[in-house]
């Protein structure tokens, strides 16, 4: 397997999120200007299947209003990374984090989104690690 950088890892992302990997939730919300819009959950699975580490979850608000949740990654050296932070331009706040398990199996939810974007990752990167 050839190494990876985190520039090479977010690119390949970026070329890869969609209105058809995006969240049905926020997929009204999608535009290419910005495309990790709705991306979180499953770019966060995508980072732990590479680099292992804790799920983390938040509540994004905005204006004292709760507006869904936002994912991103804790990794084992205690670093966190969230590659779709920049999806929030318009004052939302994320808040009361917390670590989640990931679920076994398949998601319940998602799941063809995230094998979508899973694949069109793996073009860009290769051969990717099993999902964990």
């Amino acid at each position: 397997m050839t190494p990876w950088n985190l520039l090479e890892i977010d690119k390949a992302l970026r070329v890869s999120w969609a209105a058809e990997t995006c969240s049905p939730d926020d997929v009204a919300g999608w535009r290419p200007d910005n495309p990790a819009w709705g991306h979180c959950d499953i770019t966060a699975l995508i980072v732990h299947d590479l680099f292992g580490g804790d799920l983390v979850v938040g509540e994004v608000h905005r204006d004292g209003v709760q507006h869904g949740f936002h994912w991103w990654n804790r990794l084992s050296s205690g670093a966190e990374l969230d590659l779709t932070r920049e999806q929030f331009r318009q004052g939302q706040s994320i808040r009361a984090a917390r670590v989640v398990e990931r679920p076994p199996g398949p998601l319940p939810r998602r799941w063809a989104e995230y094998l979508l974007l899973r694949e069109r990752v793996r073009k860009h990167l290769g051969v990717l690690p099993e999902p964990m």
